[in-house]
């Protein structure tokens, strides 16, 4: 069975390109979002087995939907994906509970070498 994906990006560009990669390596997008309100919504719908998560949106950002996904489900593994690599929010992103980081552009090596890793 395909591990279960859900994508979460405030660029359509952006869940595009994550859900091609995934998809070529036999991961199953079940859902996206573009915004952390919506993710922490269709995180409860759907239940994914995983998820990519931007870190810079609007609404709510992505370190703020981590933390909510996290109360609704501990074990939840989340990816978080952002442009800047900034160190004071990947440490603020692994301290909230994200399993892993990539950073855009995607290299699709990265991206799954995290997906596998986070799903291990």
């Amino acid at each position: 069975m395909a591990n279960r994906i859900l994508v979460v990006d405030d660029a359509a560009f952006m869940r595009m390109m994550i859900k091609d990669i995934l998809g070529k390596n036999d991961f199953e997008v079940i859902g996206e979002a573009a915004d952390g309100a919506q993710a922490v919504e269709k995180f409860q719908e759907l239940s994914p087995d995983l998820v990519t998560l931007d870190i810079t949106m609007p609404e709510m950002d992505g370190i703020e939907a981590l933390k909510k996904i996290r109360e609704i489900d501990p074990n939840a593994r989340v990816i978080m994906c952002s442009a800047m690599g900034q160190q004071a929010m990947v440490i603020d992103a692994i301290q909230a509970g994200a399993k892993d980081f990539i950073v855009k552009p995607f290299q699709a090596d990265r991206v799954v070498e995290a997906v596998r890793k986070a799903l291990a």
